[in-house]
């Protein structure tokens, strides 16, 4: 059982067993993460993190306005395209900010 389901009493003692396996499981779950080399301090995380958001804030407007300009030039419709792709690309790259944010760090 759960210690958050509505019918537990809260005063009850905690099962031994329980915390046992809690223990020794969050110790495997240590032991597979150095051994597969997956462990990350909360500093890396968020300097990721933080590069991600960067690198597509500055990334993706950039990118679509090259497009958009390389559309202008083929079709003559300078500088119509390279603005609606510049403002396309900022609108995806505050939505790709938004859903960054909302992970969890891993």
């Amino acid at each position: 059982m759960s210690e958050n389901e509505p019918w537990q009493d809260p005063r009850l003692p905690e099962d031994a067993r329980l915390t046992s396996l809690d223990k020794r499981l969050k110790q495997a779950q240590l032991q597979e993460a150095v051994r597969t080399g997956k462990t990350k301090s909360n500093s890396q995380v968020g300097r990721s993190q933080g590069m991600r958001i960067l690198s597509d804030l500055f990334g993706i407007p950039f990118g679509s306005a090259i497009i958009g300009w390389l559309l202008d030039r083929w079709l003559g419709t300078a500088p119509w395209l390279m603005l609606a792709m510049l403002f396309l690309g900022f609108g995806i790259a505050v939505r790709n900010v938004l859903w960054i944010s909302r992970q969890r760090p891993k």
